[in-house]
């Protein structure tokens, strides 16, 4: 999670410091932020899973060990992880888009193509002595393509939250609903009791992801509503 943490830093500088931006890119990098911070801390009581789970009766560790993975039997902090780079890269088409627009902008405005080259190479070392340069803002009324891939990467990152909130509820809160789970394994033939530890803190941990994911769920949904109708329908 550090190293997750760490390769988010110039990724949130390049969004701060962009020179273009389009409609609710700020809303989208924020979410990406809480979601980040309320990632780091959900994991924090699923950490020592392993040592959480404990069984009865048991004199072999093994059979505690073949328990644990026939509750979880279903990955937990690594499919979360991986289900946030996706959510991510979703932002992230975003980004690379609007880059190929301003590159594309460049190239119109300027006659020569290794002028244009060089001013930009003056630009950025001269960047922290001269005066910021103005932001290029994407017209989505200019074309409906712009709309059509700008709501490309929000269904993406629908479908994502919406995969997320299906292995929270699905996947990883089922094995904490009950108590106590009874165990019986071909290792170990005979009947064990187990339990994990700490239950209602990981159980609270999943309802506040799946809150989070559903607030991103709606507001990415109102926001395609709003730009089909604003931008495509003209209404």
């Amino acid at each position: 999670m550090a190293a997750l943490v760490t390769g988010l830093i110039p990724i949130l500088r390049t969004a701060v410091d962009s020179t273009t931006t389009y409609k609710c890119r700020s809303l989208w990098f924020g979410f990406l932020c809480i979601r980040l911070v309320v990632l780091f801390l959900a994991e924090l009581p699923w950490f020592r899973l392993d040592a959480d789970f404990s069984c009865n009766a048991t004199r072999e560790l093994v059979c505690t060990r073949a328990c644990y993975n026939e509750l979880f039997n279903k990955p937990v902090m690594v499919t979360w992880n991986f289900l946030y780079v996706l959510l991510v890269l979703s932002v992230l088409l975003m980004e690379l888009f609007s880059s190929h627009l301003r590159s594309m902008a460049l190239k119109k405005s300027s006659p020569n193509p290794g002028i244009e080259m060089e001013a930009m190479g003056k630009t950025a070392v001269q960047a922290g002595a001269g005066p910021p340069a103005a932001k290029m803002v994407i017209d989505l009324h200019s074309d409906k393509r712009h709309v059509g891939f700008y709501l490309l990467s929000i269904v993406l990152r629908i479908l994502v939250e919406v995969l997320f909130v299906y292995v929270l509820l699905y996947w990883n809160l089922p094995t904490l609903n009950e108590t106590s789970f009874k165990c019986r394994s071909q290792v170990c033939p005979e009947l064990h009791l187990c339990l994990v530890r700490a239950a209602p803190e990981k159980r609270m941990s999943i309802y506040t992801l799946v809150s989070i994911s559903g607030m991103v769920i709606i507001c990415s949904v109102m926001f395609c509503l709003y730009s089909i109708a604003h931008y495509i329908c003209n209404c």
